[in-house]
């Protein structure tokens, strides 16, 4: 991988390691603790500002690569799941088993996502990007985080609802 295409994937992978660091950080606290509240909100901001920034640099530009079509559609379905589970999440009481038993299997899946991303996606997708994309990506991905990140929204909204 060249510079650039190292730079932009190294960004997402600090993001990464920062969502892993939240992730175990909730999983320590117990019940409806202020604690617990104040990382899941912080977790599910970060979370939705990081993935519609990806979004817009780096799976835009993988949309437009044929060899990678399917493995973008394919991180985008997963990133709605996400975001529909991270609703239903603030809509179950934190102090309950079933919100335990849901913020484990959200916890495993977005694991196998990023892994899935840092180890498959990544490597794959650099090979198909040239300077302008490296370039694009970069300077989209740092302007948008901290703006979708500002204006994420956090739906109390559970999951069987989120379709309607």
């Amino acid at each position: 991988m060249t510079a650039q295409a190292t730079k932009i994937f190294e960004t997402l992978k600090q993001d990464h390691d920062q969502h892993r660091d939240l992730l175990d950080r909730i999983a320590e606290t117990t019940g409806d603790s202020e604690e617990r509240r104040t990382l899941f909100e912080h977790l599910a901001k970060e979370l939705k500002g990081h993935a519609a920034a990806e979004e817009q640099a780096l799976y835009s530009t993988m949309l437009r690569k044929p060899p990678t079509t399917d493995d973008t559609r394919h991180s985008v379905a997963e990133h709605q799941e996400l975001d529909e589970t991270l609703n239903d999440l603030a809509a179950t009481d934190m102090g309950s088993s079933e919100w335990l038993k849901k913020f484990k299997d959200f916890a495993h899946r977005y694991r196998h996502h990023i892994e899935e991303e840092e180890d498959d996606n990544f490597p794959e997708f650099a090979e198909y990007l040239n300077e302008e994309d490296k370039r694009f990506m970069a300077k989209i991905f740092e302007r948008r985080k901290s703006i979708e990140t500002a204006e994420a929204v956090v739906k109390s909204e559970k999951r069987e609802h989120a379709k309607a």
